[in-house]
């Protein structure tokens, strides 16, 4: 059993953990929830022996292996990717390099009168590499890498040539293939595609692993744990059951807190005004002085603290003509590779299309044709009239100016706006109060991601084309995102791989896939909604079979 027993953490004059106490048994799953900046990351780092607690105590037994992934994908190394995600894999990774190097020791002349010492070595190294099953490791990473969305090339090619964000998947597959004892996993969705979510809920739900994690996934967490530990002002709450029965929970603690605070209050007004109105009567000195020592012994309930945010009431955009965008016949091609061949596609005033595909099968390209940022090899993309098109895409990030703080950027896209108006706005996404004097350079991925969305949806486009825009963003902001849009007027083209968003949205699906597995020659236009498309393909992404 690990432990958290009394935890404090200060940093500064910051308290992250208050007398904070916390524990994960052998094979249980549990997602770690909270604001940003609550403490998270802190647990993690505590557990993992990175960080000491100022007071109480943590306790991991010492026969047991942890594995732990945080978002940080390092530097790019000189190994292929398999090399890379065996090397890694813990311990085992650690024995697997020592054994190939002891071979080459062994097969080099050069190093012949060490060779008895080599020998030795090289038994002890082996047996334990033997005993902890280091001969499937290499099996075992191929299944985890190509779960991961790595195709045999990339497996096969240098580390050099992913990004970071398949770095970070080489930094979840080293994790896996450990397979550790404790897995604890800080956002290990962030830079996945559908295709691989699902894939990583299965593996996680057949772990025997205990499993400790964070994510801005709901469904991730709904279908994986079995308890909710909610951190939040320094104090550690358990819940029992997935993420949608914590939420339940949450609100009815919510409600009777708050049902609580009013009634002390009321209770408080009513001795403070007896006290009030007989404290200069000598009858009733007696009274006075028992009342007011009753005041002094009640513990004062706090007001009610609730993170809401409320969706932002943008202006109604303008109306379009009805045909929105139009795509005859076109055809993209990256070197030797045919993206798009002959595709025809019409997108109508009113629809929120959501387009569906494995890795490789053009959803990003779909839309940078579209948003006009690259141009077909043939064929025609026609945009229609009174078209006001807002594109965002991870690129769109760049439009911050990192000498600027929240406010400025704001403010200098809308200068004649009013400041109430511009204020709710950033409140909308999470930027209340003090927090719109940020600097941008001081902004995490998921803040800069909310500004930008911010900063479109103030003079809302008609014509929405988003790339993966909730990448990064929190649950509640994604929750405030979604009641947003809902009420958008306008038209939507979109990519993402957060289900609640799908199905929050999309009243149409571009399967790329053509309802099945690979690239399909034609795809699939399915004028339904995501949870329709799902129900007609038995796919909760292509490729990808339903499981419940």
């Amino acid at each position: 059993m690990i432990a958290l027993q009394s935890v404090s953490k200060f940093y500064g004059r910051q308290v992250v953990l208050a007398e904070a106490s916390f524990q994960l048994n052998p094979g249980e799953k549990v997602g770690l929830v909270g604001p940003n900046g609550a403490g998270k990351s802190t647990i993690f780092r505590l557990l993992v022996g990175e960080e000491r607690p100022d007071d109480g105590e943590v306790s991991v037994p010492k026969q047991w292996s942890v594995g732990y992934f945080r978002q940080h994908a390092g530097e790019a190394s000189a190994r292929h990717v398999l090399e890379e995600a065996i090397a890694g894999a813990g311990h085992l990774g650690k024995l697997h390099v020592e054994l190939s190097r002891l071979e080459a020791a062994l097969a080099d002349p050069s190093q012949a009168d060490q060779l008895d010492a080599l020998l030795e070595r090289f038994g002890q190294v082996q047996g334990e590499y033997q005993q902890l099953g280091g001969y499937e490791l290499n099996s075992r990473a191929l299944v985890v890498l190509n779960g991961l969305g790595f195709d045999e090339a990339q497996i096969q090619g240098p580390m050099s040539a992913l990004s970071g964000g398949w770095r970070m998947r080489v930094a979840i597959a080293q994790v896996l293939i450990s397979a550790p004892q404790v897995l604890l996993l800080d956002e290990p969705t962030n830079h996945l595609d559908i295709e691989s979510i699902l894939w990583l809920e299965e593996y996680l739900k057949a772990s025997p692993a205990a499993i400790l994690m964070t994510s801005h996934d709901r469904d991730f967490l709904d279908r994986i744990v079995s308890r909710i530990v909610d951190i939040d002002a320094g104090a550690l709450q358990s819940n029992t059951g997935n993420y949608a029965d914590y939420e339940r929970a949450k609100e009815v603690r919510a409600a009777q807190n708050a049902a609580a605070f009013v009634r002390q209050q009321a209770m408080l007004k009513k001795e403070e005004r007896f006290i009030e109105r007989f404290e200069r009567h000598v009858a009733k000195a007696a009274q006075v002085q028992s009342r007011i020592k009753k005041l002094d012994k009640i513990e004062k309930l706090e007001p009610p603290k609730q993170r809401e945010l409320v969706p932002f009431e943008f202006r109604q955009p303008p109306r379009s003509g009805n045909d929105v965008a139009t795509l005859s016949g076109v055809s993209k091609r990256y070197g030797a590779r045919t993206i798009h061949a002959d595709l025809d596609f019409e997108i109508k005033r009113g629809e929120r299309w959501c387009v569906m595909g494995v890795n490789g099968a053009g959803k990003t390209t779909l839309l940078k044709l579209v948003a006009g940022v690259i141009s077909p090899d043939a064929g025609q993309v026609r945009l229609g009239a009174s078209l006001k098109l807002g594109y965002f895409a991870q690129s769109a990030l760049e439009i911050l100016d990192e000498s600027l703080t929240v406010w400025q950027q704001i403010d200098s896209a809308y200068p004649s706006a009013t400041t109430p108006a511009k204020r709710s706005l950033l409140g909308a996404f999470d930027f209340p109060g003090d927090e719109i004097d940020k600097p941008i350079r001081v902004l995490s991925g998921g803040e800069r991601s909310r500004l930008v969305l911010a900063q479109m949806l103030f003079d809302a486009p008609n014509f929405l084309v988003l790339d993966e825009p909730t990448n990064h963003l929190d649950l509640a902001t994604k929750r405030m995102l979604i009641a947003t849009l809902e009420r958008f007027e306008g038209t939507m083209l979109f990519v993402s791989h957060d289900r609640t968003f799908l199905r929050g949205l999309a009243n149409r699906v571009l399967d790329l896939s053509g309802g099945g597995e690979g690239v399909a020659a034609r795809p699939l236009v399915f004028h339904g909604s995501y949870t329709q498309w799902a129900e007609h393909t038995g796919h909760e992404a292509p490729g990808v079979r339903r499981t419940n």
